[in-house]
């Protein structure tokens, strides 16, 4: 089995700021596919989905050029304003342009939207029903308190799949479960609804973690949704803050034994991105 790592970024801050990383964290350096290489290709990955990091129009095409030149990218989760009129039409340009046809779905950054019930307007839903006409997937980025929303929107487009990345940052830190893994659960039981085992090292406390501390959000998710419903991303870079790439991969497989690992490490994936 060749591991599909569903969950990755790369960034330049030569090409573009990412004003989301304060001025004194680790993670405020250029990373790129060239330095990912090497430690996916020892964990015994072979493929992987770019996913956006910003909210600007100029990096999906950058990212799907980058998947045309290097093996190792298998898909794009891209970004696109889901509120503009023309949105079909931009996701047509978008799978026209050069490495086009690694797009396989699109993200926005729910988690930083004020509004809770972001995902569930009318301009937006509007977007929602284009990505799902485009044949593409739709990827979750949120905070607990918005996973009703994304419970919301599921239902109300049945032909859309969504992807929970990071399980919807549930406070691994502080130990607690609900309300969120009675919202996970919901979100779980539409069948249009996947997710991804990866962000968890980040949410626990960064210096303490243990597999001890992580494992009753992973068992609640392999519960919920299964091992078919179920896809393994890193977060790299961002799990460096906490661990490398090879102890999050590793972790994950500790988390997920005994259940179908063919499946969460490379089928749910090849399935649901189209790889």
């Amino acid at each position: 089995m060749t591991v599909v790592d569903v969950h990755h970024h790369v960034w330049d801050l030569s090409v573009r700021d990412q004003d989301w990383i304060a001025p004194d964290n680790p993670l405020r350096r250029t990373f790129t596919i060239e330095d990912l290489a090497p430690e996916a290709r020892a964990a015994g990955v072979g493929r992987t989905v770019l996913v956006q990091t910003v909210t600007v129009p100029e990096e999906t095409p950058e990212f799907l050029a980058l998947a045309a030149e290097h093996e190792l990218i298998a898909g794009v989760v891209g970004w696109t304003d889901l509120t503009r009129p023309d949105v079909a039409d931009e996701l047509t340009r978008l799978r026209g342009l050069p490495g086009g046809r690694y797009l396989k779905g699109i993200r926005h950054q729910v988690q930083g939207e004020p509004d809770s019930q972001w995902l569930l307007r009318p301009d937006v839903r509007r977007g929602l029903a284009a990505v799902a006409d485009a044949g593409l997937v739709y990827d979750l980025v949120v905070l607990p308190h918005q996973l009703p929303a994304c419970v919301q929107a599921a239902q109300s487009l049945p032909g859309l799949t969504f992807v929970l990345d990071h399980l919807g940052k549930p406070p691994i830190a502080s130990g607690a479960l609900e309300p969120w893994a009675t919202d996970v659960r919901a979100l779980a039981a539409l069948p249009n609804t996947v997710c991804k085992l990866s962000g968890m090292v980040t949410e626990a406390d960064l210096a303490t973690w243990t597999t001890h501390d992580l494992r009753p959000y992973a068992d609640t998710v392999l519960n919920a949704f299964g091992p078919d419903r179920l896809m393994f991303g890193s977060d790299w870079p961002v799990c460096t803050l906490a661990a490398t790439y090879g102890e999050v991969l590793d972790a994950a497989r500790q988390l997920t034994g005994g259940h179908d690992s063919d499946q969460i490490f490379e089928g749910t994936a090849v399935r649901v991105y189209h790889l």
